[in-house]
C-alpha cells in the first residue's frame, strides 16, 4: 500500500477550499457592487427630482421642460405594469367561479 503524505493531502485540500472561498468572495463583491450602485442610483434620482423642482421654481413649466426632453423623472421612469400569469388551478376563486385578484 502506498504511503500517503499528510502534508501533500492538506495542501490539496487547501487548494480546493481556496477555490471555493475565491468563488464566494467574488459573489460577495458582486453583491456589494449591486448595493453600492443602487445607492448611487437612489442618490442620482433624488438629485434629479431636486433639479426638476428647482427648474420649475425658476419659471420653467412642465410642458416647456417636456418639449426640451426633460420630463419629470417620475413620469420618465414609469413603466408598464408587469403582467402576471395565473392558472385557474393555482388561483383562489370565489363562490361564483370568478378568480380572485390579490
Amino acid at each position: 500500500m502506498p504511503t500517503i503524505d499528510i502534508e501533500q493531502t492538506r495542501n490539496q485540500a487547501r487548494a480546493l477550499l481556496d477555490s471555493r472561498i475565491e468563488s464566494v468572495t467574488n459573489l460577495v463583491k458582486a453583491r456589494q457592487r449591486i448595493t453600492d450602485l443602487r445607492e448611487q442610483l437612489a442618490d442620482a434620482e433624488r438629485e434629479d427630482k431636486r433639479a426638476y423642482v428647482r427648474a420649475t421654481k425658476d419659471g420653467w413649466s412642465p410642458e416647456e421642460l417636456k418639449k426640451l426632453g426633460l420630463e419629470s423623472g417620475a413620469v420618465a421612469r414609469r413603466r408598464k405594469p408587469a403582467t402576471t400569469r395565473t392558472s385557474d388551478e393555482n388561483s383562489p376563486s370565489t363562490n361564483d367561479g370568478v378568480t380572485a385578484v390579490e
